[in-house]
């Protein structure tokens, strides 16, 4: 790839910080028009849980290969075909007639998404080469998802309110022809020197170990935990994922590169994604069934009250780059951590009557928390890595937030119909105190990870992995 200016690296930016954009106001918006297609759509819980999990597991079974095809094709390429069928997907859920022709359509918006974050990624890794600089694009990167959070929630709760939450789907349609139209005017095209074998064999492990893993959890209350299917499904999750790490170790060229987790920081920076994206996929959850059906919000004033926790992301998920670039990760993963199991504690005494300040205090500790958590694992993700595996590097990382968000929904949810007894209004606060304990201990695994992955020998293996790939 050609050597830009930094005018054109910011401009680069700018246009791949589109597609995250688009991504995290996706999500935000779904979340706060949970009640709303409830109601209109006669959705169980459970299926609202696959409204949000037929996205994210999609999602994450086919980001490894979309980063590792955009290494091999181009990025370039690869990101204007994710933002074509994103753009379809979020149309046809707007005109879903059934919840369940809405998941299938969800399930169309995540192959165009798995095309979107990850590769934009890589394109940013490619275009700024200096560490520092790179550690604060990522920052930058990190602000957007705080800022799509911080105008979701207003915005889809205006739609929702207004419109209805068909509109919620269709505002991803304008973005995304913009997003198009400047990638195809200045972003330029890139690919790793060394092409990387498709492997459809890891691929449909990967496939079968999440969906197993999520259809059992999501599904075993209701089918029973002791039946046939859902034993099936966890033995399948098991054996996919034995199978995938022994034939993975065999290839010249894995989907799954074994050796990134030779690496202390790359791997806990993966399990700290799964802990922190569950955490926020939980709390969005539950969150949107408190507001609305519990306090008998509507979707405009829940948006409202949750700003300020988006507002928290957006001010210090550019201060957490900067420290990652200055400091090292450790203390954004150690604020991180500790203020999410904080918020956690603080918003399992919810009650029907909360007062407003305490509600307000527990989000503005979770923004803060989550605000610091984005840059030190997407730094942890691609820094030391050789640039031409930028891409399987950077999937990697945005596959543990996608993982993580999947089990979030699909726990959170499972443990809430568990507990819940009665109808949802009257009996969710008790039913719901477990999830926001699971919540805070989310936050106490990221603290203990980020304090045992960012030590002298944690950089060492680093080093070695470093040293071994290039």
């Amino acid at each position: 790839m050609r050597e830009l200016t930094r005018r054109q690296r910011l401009l680069v930016l700018g246009i791949c910080c589109l597609s995250l954009f688009i991504v995290g106001l996706d999500s935000t918006i779904v979340n706060l028009a949970l009640p709303a297609i409830r109601s209109d759509l006669d959705a169980s819980v459970s299926k609202l849980q696959w409204t949000i999990d037929a996205y994210t597991l999609v999602l994450a079974s086919l980001l490894m290969i979309s980063g590792s095809t955009a290494d091999r094709v181009g990025r370039r390429r690869t990101f204007q075909v994710g933002l074509v069928l994103f753009g379809i997907g979020s149309l046809l859920c707007g005109l879903a007639p059934t919840v369940d022709l809405l998941i299938v359509f969800r399930m169309l918006q995540a192959i165009g998404g798995s095309m979107l974050n990850p590769v934009a990624m890589s394109i940013i890794t490619n275009t700024f080469t200096d560490p520092r600089e790179r550690a604060q694009a990522i920052g930058v990167w990190g602000g957007v998802v705080g800022l799509s959070l911080s105008v979701g929630p207003v915005v889809g709760g205006a739609l929702v309110d207004s419109a209805g939450w068909r509109y919620i789907f269709w505002i991803n349609v304008p973005v995304v022809l913009i997003a198009l139209l400047l990638t195809m005017r200045f972003v330029p095209e890139s690919r790793a020197m060394v092409a990387r074998r498709i492997d459809p064999v890891g691929q449909v492990l990967v496939v079968l170990l999440l969906a197993g893993t999520t259809y059992g959890i999501i599904e075993g209350r209701e089918a029973g935990w002791t039946s046939p299917l859902i034993i099936g499904c966890f033995v399948i999750a098991v054996a996919a994922l034995v199978g995938l790490v022994l034939y993975e170790r065999r290839r010249d060229q894995p989907l799954l590169e074994p050796r990134f987790f030779r690496s202390a920081p790359f791997s806990g920076a993966t399990l700290i994604a799964v802990a922190g994206f569950a955490a926020l996929s939980g709390f969005l959850f539950l969150n949107s069934l408190y507001l609305q059906e519990v306090r008998g919000f509507s979707a405009l004033h829940a948006g409202l009250l949750t700003l300020p926790m988006a507002a928290m992301t957006v001010v210090f998920a550019p201060v957490s780059g900067w420290l990652v670039g200055n400091r090292g990760p450790r203390l954004p993963l150690i604020v991180a951590g500790s203020m999410l199991a904080v918020s956690g504690l603080i918003l399992s005494q919810l009650s029907t009557s909360t007062p407003t300040l305490q509600l307000l205090g527990g989000y503005l500790i979770f923004g803060l928390g989550f605000g610091m958590l984005n840059a030190p694992i997407t730094n942890a993700a691609v820094s030391g890595m050789p640039r031409a595996q930028a891409g399987v590097a950077a999937a990697i990382a945005s596959t543990s937030r996608q993982v993580g968000a999947s089990l979030g929904v699909a726990i959170v949810g499972t443990v809430l119909t568990a507990q819940l007894v009665g109808p949802l209004e009257t009996g969710f606060v008790s039913a719901a105190q477990l999830c926001w304990y699971l919540i805070a201990g989310c936050g106490a695994l990221v603290l203990v990870l980020g304090l045992i992955t960012t030590g002298r020998w944690a950089r060492r293996t680093a080093e070695a992995v470093a040293q071994d790939l290039g």
